[in-house]
């Protein structure tokens, strides 16, 4: 197995994927305590880069703590690659969105560099992934994902994000595909 990859999201309650339509057969749709909202992205960088992180976690929560911020979806895109190889169907935020950018624009950066050194090149883009492509999806597949992600209306789906984890690889990721190994309560 590749090493695990680390990341620091805000967990919600994905309930809500139990009520959705069924995916295509050749998409994995997330395990509802897989649901997050992720700020920074460490990748492989070991338990040793995850725990330097964590402590510029910190470090930043005693300065300067994001408040709770409350939170709606809106519509659901491909992201990952193009349109046609897009590797996740995520949903967007309605509510919440500028102050939850400003979030992850303000403390990325600093985590990922304690973790690898490296700063993130993209701009920030609050989502939330609900649904991913398995290796075999054909490209008739992933139209069809398109078209159930295009037909989703999660406008009703509300989350307070109210604390922030460390997240890696479950153990077993044939049900759940991350476990959380820390988390930090805002507010």
């Amino acid at each position: 197995m590749p090493r695990p990859n680390w990341f620091f999201a805000f967990p919600l309650d994905g309930a809500f994927l139990e009520g959705l339509p069924p995916l295509p057969g050749a998409l994995r749709r997330f395990h509802p305590e897989d649901v997050h909202l992720t700020l920074a992205f460490l990748g492989g960088c070991g338990e040793e880069g995850a725990m330097r992180a964590l402590s510029a976690l910190d470090a930043r929560l005693a300065l300067d703590p994001p408040p709770p911020t409350d939170v709606t979806l809106g519509e659901v895109v491909p992201m990952g690659g193009s349109r046609k190889t897009y590797t996740a169907l995520s949903a967007l935020l309605g509510a919440g969105r500028e102050a939850l950018t400003a979030t992850l624009t303000a403390h990325r950066d600093a985590l990922t560099e304690a973790a690898s050194g490296r700063r993130e090149s993209r701009a920030a883009k609050p989502h939330i992934t609900i649904a991913r492509p398995k290796r075999r999806a054909t490209p008739e597949d992933r139209d069809a994902g398109l078209a159930w992600a295009e037909a989703l209306d999660l406008s009703g789906v509300k989350a307070r994000l109210d604390r922030i984890a460390l997240f890696t690889w479950s153990d077993s990721r044939v049900e759940r595909l991350f476990r959380v190994v820390v988390e930090r309560r805002l507010g």
